[in-house]
């Protein structure tokens, strides 16, 4: 009886694991959870042009939380500039192609746009320079940085705090191609 019980939970995990459940959008509720629908922000970019994140709705978005004094968030940004122009142009079976939203936590304007000029963030960066009094922050309960969470076609959350190695694995495991 034990044995036949460890099988099937190690089976539903294996399935769960292996992204074969997809998220309808229809269940969906805004939260912070996997399954949910990302809450929207609506930040603006070093222009001052605000930028919903809601405009990115068709392509598979990684919310980023970061700073310019984050010591951890400048050692992963390499890793996302990889991704990023890996994964830019990519199919994947939850949205077309790969956006990054990156949310400064900085104070300073000069400070955080000098940190993505050296760092090459050629994706979306948006802040309302209010370091950890950010709204969007508070909306997502970030109390550390980095923080992440990876978003579908319609904007439902589909994993979160991915780094490294673990992002590639996880954006691998959407593609089309992989099917």
């Amino acid at each position: 009886m034990k044995r036949k019980f460890l099988i099937i939970l190690f089976c539903c995990i294996s399935y769960i694991s292996s992204g074969q459940i997809e998220y309808s959008y229809e269940q969906a509720v805004e939260g912070l959870e996997i399954g949910n629908i990302a809450p929207e922000i609506n930040l603006p970019d070093p222009d001052g042009n605000l930028i919903p994140l809601s405009s990115l709705r068709g392509k598979v978005v990684l919310i980023d939380f970061w700073a310019a004094w984050c010591r951890p968030c400048l050692q992963e940004m390499p890793n996302l500039v990889k991704a990023y122009n890996e994964y830019k142009e990519e199919n994947f079976r939850v949205g077309n192609g790969f956006a990054i939203y990156a949310v400064s936590l900085d104070k300073d304007k000069k400070v955080w746009t000098s940190a993505i000029e050296k760092n090459n963030l050629s994706w979306i960066n948006v802040s309302d320079l209010k370091f950890w009094k950010s709204e969007a922050a508070k909306i997502y309960n970030v109390s550390a940085i980095p923080a992440s969470f990876l978003i579908d076609e319609n904007g439902i959350i589909i994993a979160k705090n991915l780094r490294g190695k673990n992002l590639f694995i996880t954006l691998e495991d959407y593609t089309e191609r992989r099917y």
